[in-house]
């Protein structure tokens, strides 16, 4: 995004040696100076101080956003209390829960997993929700739409029908999103995959699919989703998300988990008190014994491992049983590769705006060596995603995240060729496989934002 420009008064101190900046692994920044290595205070940075710059955010994203708070959701649901009491039509609440607010909440609330589940569903529906679904069947969508996308890159830049279209950065965050077309715009566009996120995908499902199971019309259903990152709203508040003819969005209304635990602070609960139900399965075939999964090295979606297994089973025939990644600069970048008959397939994950910075400049550059790269904002993923629950006190941010780590890594496994909703969905809600229909309504566009040429973006 352009540069933030709030002014912030800082004492100046003298120093012999001058002082240093410098990024640690967790994201923190430390200062090194004469005196010796100190964390810097967070710069607080109202909304108001955001819109006077007009960089990362608008204010029309700003009107968007307050459609995507707690308030706006109890409002929703009290709404449409009054109006079942009263006889009166009511919207159909969805809410859609991904996995990483399921750990972070049962981490919170000193449940397993399986408890945190139940009770979630039991809160959701005791404010008045209709209907609570795990995001397992829109991961998996996800997945096989990107693994199809980067082996058709990857097999028409090796005929030499396309250029420019390798490596394929991953798009499920809208943090990275955001930060490339503000930034980067036309350049960097062309890499990142089309393929929608999870969340966008279920808002599809739910707005079209389940609207047309129920009979309900789309404008009538209020879809809540249930995310680790305040990105989230922003992304539900795109345009090409939007339909005009009902007047809706995919998704309503993002909410996430340190706002579920305010909200449950408010009323003095624990997440513990409400009563056990189960996640609602409308989908078209058996329902799994778990509506929570986990994939074999990422907790932030597993887009490079299945992608990679997959293309090197597809390019080279080979199978591959276990993934074994290799750390270079910092733990948050991590790399893959596969060897065979001269012929070298590399992947990568990059968490983290130091090294997705890096990244943009090897490649602008012409130096990047990667067929695929799996991005996200946050150091860490998204289990580390910036609205999850804070650590409690004397707890750091990693040994946190080490935390939900070990939790993940105890959720029983997935692969989506395993996962036999997947070829019943595309043939129940999108006309079939590869269709014109999915095509259109599992993939979306991007949109370079032209920056404003004004003296408050000049680097002195």
């Amino acid at each position: 995004s352009q540069e933030c420009i709030k002014p912030v008064q800082i004492e100046s101190k003298k120093s012999q040696t001058g002082s240093k900046i410098k990024i640690q692994e967790d994201g923190a920044y430390y200062v090194d100076s004469d005196v010796g290595l100190q964390k810097l205070q967070k710069v607080e940075i109202t909304l108001s101080d955001c819109l006077a710059c007009s960089g990362c955010i608008t204010s029309a994203e700003s009107v968007l956003i307050t459609q995507q708070s707690q308030e706006e959701l109890l409002r929703v649901l009290s709404e449409n209390e009054e109006k079942r009491k009263s006889g009166q039509d009511t919207k159909l609440i969805v809410f859609t829960v991904s996995q990483q607010p399921i750990l972070s909440l049962a981490k919170k609330y000193d449940l397993s997993v399986k408890e945190c589940t139940l009770h979630l569903a039991g809160y959701f529906k005791s404010l008045g929700g209709d209907m609570v679904l795990s995001t397992k069947v829109a991961d998996d969508l996800s997945l096989i739409e990107c693994r199809d996308e980067f082996l058709a890159r990857y097999l028409a830049q090796k005929a030499g029908e396309k250029q420019n279209n390798l490596p394929m950065l991953s798009s499920s965050c809208p943090g990275w999103v955001c930060y490339a077309e503000k930034t980067h715009g036309n350049f960097i566009l062309p890499y990142i995959s089309t393929t929608r996120s999870p969340q966008q995908i279920m808002g599809v499902l739910v707005k079209e699919g389940i609207a047309e199971k129920t009979k309900t019309p789309r404008d009538r259903i209020y879809h809540v989703s249930v995310m680790p990152c305040y990105d989230k709203k922003l992304e539900a508040s795109r345009e090409d998300f939007f339909d005009e003819v009902s007047n809706s969005r995919d998704v309503d209304c993002v909410i996430t988990s340190i706002e579920i635990e305010q909200m449950l602070q408010k009323d003095g609960k624990h997440l513990g008190d409400f009563d056990s139900k189960p996640f609602d399965w409308p989908w078209p075939v058996a329902e799994p014994h778990t509506p929570i999964w986990a994939n074999e090295t990422s907790g932030s979606g597993g887009y490079c491992e299945h992608i990679f297994k997959y293309a090197v089973k597809q390019i080279f025939n080979e199978p591959l049983e276990k993934l074994e990644f290799k750390s270079l600069r910092n733990p948050d970048f991590r790399e893959i590769s596969f060897e065979h008959g001269g012929e070298t397939l590399r992947f990568a994950i990059a968490n983290g705006f130091r090294n997705i910075q890096n990244l943009v400049q090897k490649l602008k550059r012409g130096k990047s060596i990667y067929h695929f790269v799996e991005i996200m904002a946050c150091p860490s993923g998204c289990l580390n995603g910036g609205a999850q629950v804070r650590p409690e006190q004397g707890v750091s941010t990693r040994e946190l995240c080490g935390s939900l780590e070990r939790l993940y890594g105890e959720l029983p496994q997935s692969d989506p060729d395993d996962f036999e909703a997947q070829r019943k969905m595309y043939s129940t809600f999108f006309g079939g496989y590869q269709s014109d229909r999915a095509a259109v309504q599992l993939h979306t566009k991007y949109h370079a934002v032209e920056k404003m040429n004004t003296a408050l973006n000049i680097k002195w």
